[in-house]
Order: C-alpha cells, then structure tokens, then sequence
C-alpha cells in the first residue's frame, strides 16, 4: 500500500472510529466486510491526514457517508478539500446520504458494484 495510506500517526483516530462507527456506516459494513459484494474493503482507512470511511485498495475506490454535519457551509467546503486532495491521488470517492443507506440500501450497493465494474484494478508489476 502507498506510503500515505494507514500513516501510523492516524492509528488512534482509525481505531476511534471504528469502535464508534454511525448507524448507517454499520449497515454499509455489513454488506461490505468480508468480501460481501465480491470485493475487499477496508473501514476507517486514513489517506494522507484524511480519514475516509470505507476503501477498496485494489480499486482506489473511497466511500464517504455523509451525515447531517456535513450540509455546513464550512463541511461542504472541507469536504470539497478533502475530495480534491484525494482524487489527486487517483482515489475516486463515491458519496451516500445517511438517507441513502436506511431507505436504499440496495441501490447503494448497486451503485457501488457499477462504480468498481468501471474502475480498473491496481496491477502490481514484477510479482
């Protein structure tokens, strides 16, 4: 993994926060731990001094989930950062409501499959 994914500076506010997940980053988890829509993510993965909420490695595919927090003016415009920042990596982030989670959660997971079917995955050269 690059060397600005899981810093270990980032090591106590990743475990923070997986102990304390939201109720909707629970039921996205759910579905995807363990390989559960046939791709492996990982949750509270730090990028840089940002900590996104679930990522795909292969894929360099972030999800965020936002909460209400997030409508704030100075949230939109941290937010607006962050995703710069991170697709500068050539990270995509894909985006859910908290709404989007409790009342489509399958089309959630629908979008998500769509999103990595278009994405190529990281070949690692010389192995």
């Amino acid at each position: 993994m690059a060397d600005y994914i899981n810093k270990t500076t980032e090591l106590i506010i990743r475990r923070k926060l997986r102990r304390n997940m939201t109720y909707a980053e629970q039921i996205l988890w759910r579905h995807l731990r363990n390989r559960g829509i046939g791709y492996k993510f990982k949750r509270q993965v730090s990028i840089g001094k940002y900590v996104v909420d679930f990522y795909c490695p292969k894929y360099k595919l972030a999800i965020e989930i936002d909460g209400d927090s997030h409508y704030e003016t100075k949230a939109i415009k941290h937010d607006q950062v962050r995703s710069e920042w991170i697709n500068k990596l050539g990270i995509n982030i894909i985006r859910f409501t908290n709404k989007d989670i409790y009342e489509s959660i399958d089309g959630v997971i629908e979008k998500i499959i769509k999103q990595l079917s278009v994405s190529s995955p990281i070949i690692k050269r010389g192995k």
